[in-house]
């Protein structure tokens, strides 16, 4: 599955450049067009199982690409998906997507800290995420950072 996840915004392939890297607030013209990554990414999946017998690798791929944005409670797209409808690895991929965005430097905005994202992500469990998942995220975030040591200075 973790090679699968790096196709999760294949999608965006096909979407222009000036809407990625705006600076600025999306319009809502843009938004919809950013939306349309995921079945996009979905479609170019399926067409690459035309060509290639990877079908494990492709299918978790494309539920990856496709489910990524949904969100727990139902308002996420592109189908809006409620709970458990959502397949398990596109609710695992939620939280993972939306914690390295909040990590790294985006056109719009500063990288977050990582204590500061991850209360984001615990402030979304039951609504954007899947609540089990959020818990087992953060243990196992946090299980990292506290045994992380600091560079040595030799």
């Amino acid at each position: 599955m973790l090679q699968s996840s790096q196709l999760h915004d294949i999608g965006k392939i096909a979407i222009q450049d000036s809407i990625l890297k705006k600076p600025g607030a999306l319009t809502p013209d843009e938004f919809e067009q950013i939306k349309d990554h995921t079945s996009i990414g979905e479609k170019i999946i399926l067409k690459m199982g035309e060509h290639i017998n990877e079908h494990v690798f492709l299918e978790y791929a494309r539920v990856l690409a496709s489910a990524h944005h949904e969100k727990w409670d139902g308002t996420g797209y592109p189908n809006g998906l409620k709970g458990e409808e959502i397949p398990l690895l596109g609710r695992a991929m939620a939280i993972v997507d939306v914690y390295d965005a909040l990590i790294s430097v985006r056109p719009y905005k500063e990288a977050f800290s990582r204590e500061q994202a991850i209360e984001i992500i615990k402030n979304g469990s039951g609504t954007h995420f899947d609540p089990r998942l959020v818990d087992l995220f953060v243990g196992c975030i946090s299980f990292n950072m506290m045994f992380k040591h600091p560079k040595s200075g030799g």
